[in-house]
């Protein structure tokens, strides 16, 4: 972890906390975790964080459209001994990528991307969750904002459209944790058949 936080540093990546990493494992495997979708890779620290929690047989989707990102990142899995089949890096755009991936085929998604994207990556990650799976969104440095009124540069504004997006789903039980910049997670509640 530590040569993946001095690669972080080298390409200006900001990297969760160890705090938040330990909140993504918890949450990967007190949920059985078998498919995660990341976005944002970064250098690779939260999709460590994520693998430590999940199940030895799953599979870490990470989105990134820096290469230069995932590179480091691959470096850093190879380093902590992960398989290559445990990992999928996926070279592109989330907004574009989203899309293409199987509904209801996720056990746990996060968000750490573009954060003016984060509403419409919130809407795809809905989609994307099976029942009792669980989005987790890292507001940043924005999430200090959200409750400001006052507040609306682009940024700000995005956190507070995924936090009400989120609230407003019946589907989803959330909760606002106080790491970092505040995160916000919810779990995809299981719907009776009708």
């Amino acid at each position: 972890m530590a040569s993946a936080r001095e690669r972080a540093a080298d390409l200006g990546v900001d990297a969760v906390s160890p705090s938040i990493g330990a909140l993504l494992s918890v949450f990967a495997a007190a949920g059985g975790a078998r498919s995660v979708v990341e976005v944002g890779t970064g250098a690779g620290i939260s999709g460590l964080w994520l693998l430590s929690g999940m199940r030895p047989d799953s599979v870490l989707t990470t989105i990134d459209a820096e290469q230069e990102f995932q590179a480091a990142a691959k470096i850093g899995f190879q380093q902590a001994g992960v398989a290559a089949n445990r990992t999928r890096l996926i070279n592109g755009h989330a907004l574009d990528v989203l899309p293409r991936l199987a509904d209801a085929a996720y056990d746990l998604i996060f968000i750490d991307g573009d954060p003016v994207d984060h509403p419409r990556y919130v809407i795809d990650a809905v989609r994307l969750l099976r029942p009792g799976g669980v989005v987790v969104v890292n507001l940043g440095d924005a999430g200090y904002r959200v409750p400001d009124p006052d507040a609306h540069d682009d940024e700000a504004v995005a956190a507070r459209e995924a936090t009400r997006i989120i609230a407003a789903d019946d589907n989803l039980l959330p909760v606002i944790l106080p790491l970092g910049g505040g995160l916000v997670a919810a779990a995809k509640a299981f719907v009776p058949d009708e």
